[in-house]
């Protein structure tokens, strides 16, 4: 899968949002992008409301790219708590929806999870105080470990290791949004095994007002690929491709 000058050409979108009156409506969107890359990476809110029918919706849609799929869902993918027959939906031939899992294809090896909110840097939500309290953070910490599992499974030196999430893991990309829902688009706490495990870049969506590019502490690239935000920013078709 790797393109004449040695390296896969990557396109990731998020927060598709796909509803029950999208029938046809992506055939083209996905046929361009398979011209244009080697993979496609799908980071969340791939629904509208979180309905299995709007899965099997896009899974038709889908068929309309040659290309190898990954993805991971997203809370709007949760929402009618659906999520298991959304994932059964789309797992079908070339796409896979990653939930703590790792797949290689070519010379790229992505780890994905959904992700969870608790905030960034200095005002991470701390795991104490009363117990819903500390169940929010709890989720955020196991959701973390998930995909630090994840990404040590794709330990081929020849591997370029690749994230995907739902939820933001640094501050960067989530500014442009009201700061006072920072807490509830990502938190730091993701950010830690991007670091740990030599990935080269993580792709995320979730916030529509956020920034494109941003960075963790140790500078591994982050990049906020919400449909929304590729739309405003004259990407035609909007995606965003990396090569790596």
């Amino acid at each position: 899968m790797e393109t004449n000058n040695g390296k896969t050409r990557i396109a990731a979108v998020g927060d598709i949002h796909v509803g029950e009156s999208d029938m046809g409506k992506w055939i083209e969107y996905f046929r361009k992008i398979s011209e244009q890359a080697d993979l496609l990476l799908l980071c969340g809110d791939l629904t509208d409301h979180g309905y299995a029918s709007e899965a099997e919706i896009l899974c038709n849609e889908l068929k309309a790219c040659s290309i190898p799929v990954v993805g991971v869902l997203g809370n709007h993918d949760y929402e009618k708590d659906e999520q298991e027959a959304i994932k059964k939906a789309l797992c079908k031939d070339n796409v896979h929806i990653l939930d703590g899992e790792s797949i290689e294809i070519g010379n790229v090896g992505i780890a994905g999870i959904k992700g969870f909110g608790g905030g960034f840097d200095r005002h991470m939500l701390p795991k104490w105080g009363e117990k819903m309290n500390k169940k929010f953070v709890q989720e955020v910490v196991d959701e973390s470990l998930k995909l630090d599992q994840a990404l040590a499974r794709l330990d081929g030196d020849q591997v370029k290791k690749i994230a995907i999430m739902h939820y933001s893991p640094v501050s960067d990309t989530v500014k442009g949004e009201p700061e006072q829902i920072f807490p509830f688009l990502g938190s730091s706490y993701m950010a830690e095994p991007l670091d740990r495990r030599d990935v080269i870049a993580a792709f995320h969506g979730h916030a529509h007002y956020g920034t494109l590019e941003g960075a963790t502490p140790k500078g591994v690239k982050v990049y906020n690929v919400s449909k929304p935000i590729l739309m405003r920013a004259g990407f035609n078709p909007p995606v965003y491709f990396l090569e790596v």
